[in-house]
Formats: C-alpha cells, structure tokens, sequence
C-alpha cells in the first residue's frame, strides 16, 4: 500500500492514460514471448502459491521487468503489485500495445502525459519499457499525491481513475458529488458523480459550473472508468495474495 509520507510532485497533467482494446491485445499478445526468448530465458511453467495458481503471463512480465517494477515501485513510495495490476489492465503485459487514442507501451501512457513525464525525468525514450514503467509509476504517484483523505483506498481509487479519464476529469466529478452533497474525497461519491458528467446533464452542469458542460468536457464513457478501477483492484488483490 501507497505511504502516505511522500512530497506531491509539481503541476497537474490533465490527460488520463487509456486502456488497450481487445483488438490490440490480440495483435500483441505474443510481444511478451519473443521478448523473453530473445533474452534467452526460457517460459516458465506456471506455479502456484498457497494452492492458488499465477498465471503464466504474469510470471513471464515478472522475469522480464521484475526489477524495474519493484525498484521504480520502491524509489517513489508505491507496492510493486499495485505497478503490476496497472500494467496488467493497461497492456495486456504487451510492451509495444498501442490503443486507439495513442496510449503506448506496459503502462499505457498518453503522448501528452508522456511529453511532460519525459521532460520532468530526463527521460530520451518514453517508450523503452523501463522508462514506460518508470514514467507510468511517477505519473501513478503524482495522482495519488493528489488526493487528499483519510482512508487510503479511496486514495488511491481516485488516483487509479484519474490515471484512466484524466485528472481534470475526476475534478469534475468531485465537484459534482460535493455540489449533491456527497464526500469528494470517497469513491463511492466521485464514481456515482461520473455518469452525471454526460451530456444528458447539462442542466446540473449549469448550476455547478454556470455553463453546460463541465469544465473538462462532457464524459462519453464513464462506467469504463468504474470498471478499470475494480479490475486494477481486483488485481492487485489478487497479486498480494500470490505474490511477496
């Protein structure tokens, strides 16, 4: 779990970091292999721990770019399970995934993002998977240092759903749970206020922000972001159960 004892780094980015398709996932989905072969290393057999099985895909990426996950994860205050469960709902584990809005790489990162990632680390490649990996977990870290609350895991599903939309984005829905008298800084609020961010809405959208659209622009597909955050912590549960 996230610390909370780590500085918040600089300004805002407004751009979020998009999910592969499934389409793109098949087109990619043997990269991870020739990777790992072109290495040297053999496959590894799938294994298990505690009776419960991690499968195959995910112990490839580990013996790939296990050592960058945990030491990028360990330098900016992150569980390297978590890097993973981003990684694994962001690319399919594909290093070269490209989506159709142009998010490239293991972490999924958006061209704009990754400018401005890439000129704060000094970073010549954002695509290289280690640097991919090391601006991904940077750009994860500065969402979560975003938000402020008591409890952690609101924290961080905040974090993880300003990572998918955008933060300006997850802004605006918690503007619209404050406005309803909800708690910006719980999920619960901000992922009932997503849907409100729609077109259909526009009226509430005149009495919070005095025009018709929030100030990020109507959101066309707000459940995806719902879903992204449960699959990511679904994931990360379930790396923490298999994983030390």
């Amino acid at each position: 779990m996230v610390k909370q004892t780590f500085a918040i780094l600089c300004a805002f980015l407004l751009v979020g970091c998009t999910v592969m398709s499934d389409e793109a996932v098949r087109r990619h989905e043997t990269v991870v292999d020739a990777e790992h072969l072109a290495l040297g290393h053999p496959v590894p057999a799938e294994g298990s721990q505690d009776g419960v099985s991690l499968d195959p895909e995910t112990r490839r990426i580990i013996r790939l770019y296990g050592d960058d996950i945990k030491s990028y994860a360990e330098s900016y205050g992150l569980d390297w399970r978590l890097v993973l469960a981003v990684m694994k709902q962001e690319s399919r584990f594909a290093s070269n995934a490209e989506s159709k809005a142009g998010a490239k790489g293991l972490m999924q990162i958006m061209p704009v993002t990754g400018e401005e990632v890439s000129r704060k680390l000094d970073l010549a490649d954002m695509y290289k998977p280690a640097n991919n990996i090391h601006g991904g977990v940077y750009y994860l870290r500065r969402l979560f240092d975003r938000f402020r609350g008591n409890d952690e895991t609101d924290r961080l599903k905040l974090a993880l759903a300003a990572y998918n939309a955008g933060y300006s984005r997850i802004l605006d829905a918690q503007a619209l749970a404050t406005y309803l008298h909800g708690d910006p800084a719980t999920w619960r609020s901000v992922s009932s206020a997503l849907p409100l961010l729609s077109k259909p809405h526009s009226t509430l959208h005149v009495r919070v922000w005095n025009q018709d659209r929030p100030r990020s622009g109507w959101f066309r597909r707000p459940g995806e972001t719902v879903v992204y955050v449960d699959r990511v912590m679904g994931y990360y549960d379930e790396f923490r159960l298999l994983l030390n």
